[in-house]
């Protein structure tokens, strides 16, 4: 066989190979939980959009996306945490604890520019202090967590007491309540430049490589050379600056600093990332999947709160979805493993 027939024949070969393999399924899609949450996102739509009045309107599904573009800036760096086997509850307490610290910059005239980096750098702050405790003491990150989230609220509502901050300028109001082109909210833009940059980083990157083998052995990536303290004690810093960057924009959308900013919101950033598909014991997970669940609570919680449904009964159904979410695929595991 001359040499041009036998390139032929191979490259004949590598276009079918995939098809060839005796595991392929043209049906295995349906079962990623990444496909799963597309056909949930889609059901939800549908539903709302036949059941709620004006929830097809385009301008109000626009400003419904900022019901959640602050929570799911949070969640990306926590599908990363969570990945490597870590977790962070404090994180509106260090977004109460920013946006206190952008009160107190404002007030004391440091320059609207200047305020995020303020923002940034306070949350940035408490992320480190979190991955310090963590990584150099050795301690769970879901007891040090639970105890700074108490600390940071603590020291926002000492600071506080009972006044707010107010009379935030008006740069922080563009971009927490403007529009690209009058259409486009411009949180939901920073959104998913985010997303793509994290999807990037995990999913193209060395550096997302080595989260993932952190996530699944933590003992053989340091006998494999990985420094992983040093990569948990850095995405400690980056959820704390995210939740700083949230801080900023929520409060330039809601024009106030109160004790009770963004209280709770821990639940509803994990229930983002652990039904976006992220393992609670780490080494899996995707942030598609993460920004599928994303818009699936946020169309679920936006059709609810357009039908005047309370919001305990929020509460509920978002508490429900984590148990479920957490439950199943354990169900599904031990029934296989029976079998």
């Amino acid at each position: 066989m001359n040499s041009s027939t036998a390139n032929m024949t191979s490259t004949h070969s590598s276009r079918y190979t995939i098809l060839d393999r005796p595991g392929f399924r043209p049906y295995a899609l349906l079962g990623k939980w990444e496909t799963l949450l597309a056909l949930l996102f889609v059901a939800a739509f549908l539903v709302n959009g036949i059941l709620v009045p004006n929830f097809l309107d385009p301008y109000n599904l626009a400003d419904g996306t900022f019901n959640f573009s602050e929570k799911a800036l949070i969640a990306l760096p926590m599908a990363l945490l969570i990945i490597c086997r870590e977790i962070d509850i404090s994180v509106s307490g260090i977004l109460a604890l920013c946006s206190v610290a952008l009160g107190l910059a404002n007030t004391h005239g440091v320059p609207p520019a200047l305020l995020l980096p303020v923002a940034l750098a306070a949350g940035t702050a408490c992320g480190l202090l979190n991955g310090v405790l963590v990584t150099r003491f050795a301690l769970p990150s879901i007891v040090v967590t639970i105890g700074t989230v108490s600390l940071f609220r603590g020291l926002a509502s000492v600071v506080l007491g009972d006044k707010a901050f107010t009379g935030y300028p008006q740069l922080m109001a563009d971009w927490g309540q403007g529009y690209f082109f009058d259409v486009i909210p411009r949180e939901f833009v920073v959104l998913l430049a985010f997303a793509a940059l994290f999807a990037v980083v995990l999913h193209a990157t060395r550096w997302g490589r080595r989260i993932y083998a952190i996530g699944n052995n933590p003992v053989a990536a340091r006998f494999a050379g990985i420094e992983v303290d040093r990569y948990r004690l850095v995405l400690f810093m980056l959820t704390g600056a995210m939740a700083g960057l949230a801080a900023y924009l929520l409060t330039g959308r809601i024009g106030s600093t109160r004790p009770n900013i963004a209280m709770g919101w821990e639940l509803e950033v994990i229930t983002m990332v652990i039904l976006g598909g992220v393992s609670i014991a780490g080494g899996a997970g995707t942030i598609g999947g993460v920004l599928l669940a994303v818009l699936t609570l946020g169309t679920v919680t936006y059709g609810l709160s357009l039908a005047n449904v309370p919001g305990i009964y929020m509460t509920i159904v978002i508490g429900l979805l984590l148990l479920v979410t957490i439950a199943v695929p354990r169900l599904l595991r031990g029934r296989k493993v029976a079998k």
